[in-house]
């Protein structure tokens, strides 16, 4: 059950990332990628695999050392519980780049590959657009945000 979960985890977020990756300008992957609801699905499956282990889970996060946190992960609850967790947050990073690409009025062609690096390797991703972020956002973009003016 557990290697299901561990593939239906990724297999969840599919459908968003295709919207963003594939349909950028469509009305509705606006409506949908808005929404913080789109990490739902694998936030589930992380519910399913951690709900009868949580004295395990609190222990190795609430004190963690290396050695605790490589038991943990030699597990396959888990390594799969650590995936959906992971797809999830990456899930929510690529929809908030999704987001101020299309505010910062970035192209799909540059956004399209840009979200699917953050698919395979999230942290190199964001760090991409974080520096293509600043090299195109407006320097006076704190007073809009503040005043949505």
């Amino acid at each position: 059950m557990t290697g299901f979960l561990f593939q239906l985890t990724f297999w969840l977020t599919v459908p968003f990332w295709a919207l963003m990756v594939f349909a950028p300008t469509w009305p509705t992957t606006a409506r949908v990628v808005a929404s913080p609801l789109i990490a739902v699905p694998p936030l589930v499956v992380y519910t399913a695999l951690v709900a009868g282990h949580l004295p395990e889970l609190w222990a190795t996060m609430s004190s963690p050392d290396l050695g605790t946190l490589r038991e943990f992960l030699a597990t396959s609850w888990g390594a799969s519980a650590l995936w959906a967790q992971v797809i999830a947050w990456d899930l929510l990073i690529g929809a908030w780049m999704y987001r101020e690409s299309r505010r910062l009025g970035l192209r799909p062609l540059l956004m399209g590959p840009l979200l699917v690096f953050t698919i395979v390797l999230s942290p190199f991703g964001f760090a991409l657009f974080l520096a293509i972020r600043a090299r195109c956002d407006r320097p006076d973009r704190a007073t809009t945000v503040v005043t949505d003016q």
